[in-house]
């Protein structure tokens, strides 16, 4: 059985703090320089968290929050860091997140920029509230780029509104890979539609090496190509939670272009998995009018032939699944799809509509064989592991004290990968990123067999 203990606090939990989103999601706009209206504590953190991620120089500003500032409040401080940083980096644009402290307090941050009203020159200013007690890092990400699309999509557009003959898409990946977001480019070059996708920092944060410095680095959705979303054809939104929450009054950057100028937005949860891929190959044809490109159809074949080669290694073995909602949802639908039992799926997050995504990715077999916990922490899901015995173990760099406790392997996804190299180059999405996860989920049960078997073998 389980072991219950009465925990007084969180142990490694499986989340990180909203603003840390938030400053990911800026990072992929063009010229903009994330700001932390909270104590140089935040911003040291969150910048060290997602260098050892990226491996990339990751600037992330703060307004320097001290004793005196957490008792009289930080509107001196946010305006001379938005006057310094518009100083020192000329940037497009300044990102501004709250934390903890500065929500604590009471800062009403959109009143002191209203004051300081063309202060910041050509520094377009966004803001967007993250405490950390009321979410996750995936939370903050969303607020931060419907926030984005909020100020360059204002209501007073909509007198002017008029849609143009060519066909554009906006599209809203989600927190994906580096390499997730290159091939969804890759994807509609090929089908010679153009799409904004928002947020990219799929260059900013994966650059050639430099010849000299940069304050700023390249890359990043331009600003004059968000300002033109409420001009495009049609909006698709990746995340079966965000889908589920939007249906229950959350609003999201595709419901608000959807709300403010008519811009049908179409969602679909994560492409990871055949049936998946499918969908959004299926809604990308139904847009557009235009046919998947031979070059998918093949690699869609390999990944069927490769399922019936690999089936007799897979077939029935159990995983943990962890990370956030949407990639976990996504993730077991794939696991189910190839005969995995994901016997555990845990998150961080507490949207509510957890269990109800995997519901309904998954078919009424696999899903009564699955345990389903949100707002978990490593420790308890530790706890749970021991009972269920999994065959592997599938998530963030987070789980390998877990995955080596229990003695099982551990396949790295998504984010954060802390512990190795290339985290930004596993692609996890379509029928390529698809075959990758496939062939490197049957290698890790065959390494593990292997090294463990009293018989050395080299053939299989």
């Amino acid at each position: 059985m389980i072991q219950k203990h009465n925990y007084t606090a969180t142990q490694n939990a499986c989340k990180t703090c909203t603003p840390l989103g938030a400053a990911l999601a800026f990072n992929g706009i063009e010229k903009t320089v994330p700001l932390l209206h909270g104590s140089q504590g935040c911003s040291t953190y969150m910048r060290r968290y997602l260098i050892s991620h990226f491996k990339e120089p990751i600037d992330i500003a703060s307004s320097n929050f001290s004793e005196e500032t957490a008792v009289f409040g930080g509107a001196a401080n946010l305006k001379l860091a938005i006057e310094n940083i518009s100083k020192q980096y000329k940037p497009s644009m300044i990102g501004i997140a709250s934390t903890c402290l500065s929500e604590t307090i009471g800062d009403d941050v959109p009143m002191i920029l209203n004051e300081m009203g063309s202060y910041a020159g050509s520094t377009a200013l966004v803001y967007v509230s993250t405490p950390s007690y009321t979410g996750t890092h995936i939370d903050g990400f969303h607020h931060a780029v419907r926030a984005i699309v909020d100020r360059f999509n204002p209501v007073s557009k909509k007198a002017g509104y008029r849609p143009k003959h060519k066909q554009i898409i906006n599209l809203f990946p989600g927190m994906l890979s580096n390499e997730d977001i290159r091939h969804l480019k890759e994807i509609f070059n090929d089908i010679k539609i153009e799409a904004i996708i928002l947020p990219d920092y799929s260059e900013r944060l994966e650059g050639p090496s430099w010849l000299e410095y940069q304050a700023i680095q390249e890359g990043g959705t331009p600003l004059r190509k968000i300002k033109k979303m409420r001009l495009s054809t049609k909006s698709l939104e990746f995340g079966s939670i965000l889908g589920l929450s939007v249906k229950k009054g959350t609003e999201s950057a595709g419901s608000l272009l959807e709300k403010r100028f008519g811009i049908r937005c179409v969602r679909m949860g994560i492409p990871i998995g055949v049936k998946a891929t499918d969908l959004f190959f299926k809604q990308i044809e139904k847009i557009t009018g235009k046919p998947t490109p031979e070059k998918y159809q093949k690699q869609k074949g390999r990944l069927i032939d490769s399922y019936v080669d690999g089936n007799k290694y897979i077939s029935q073995r159990k995983a943990v699944i962890y990370g956030e909602e949407d990639f976990v949802t996504s993730l077991a639908g794939f696991l189910g799809e190839i005969g995995i039992i994901p016997v555990l799926c845990a998150s961080g997050g507490k949207s509510g509509f957890f269990k109800q995504s995997l519901k309904d990715i998954l078919s009424k077999n696999i899903y009564k064989q699955i345990n389903v916990r949100e707002d978990m922490d490593f420790t308890q899901m530790e706890e749970h592991a021991k009972f269920l015995k999994p065959d592997f173990i599938i998530g963030n760099s987070k789980g390998y004290k877990m995955a080596r406790s229990l003695k099982v392997p551990l396949v790295r996804v998504g984010f954060p990968i802390h512990d190795r190299v290339g985290g930004t180059r596993i692609l996890h999405i379509g029928y390529q990123g698809t075959q990758r996860l496939f062939d490197t989920i049957i290698n890790a049960l065959l390494h593990s067999r292997q090294e463990s078997s009293k018989v050395g073998y080299s053939y299989m």
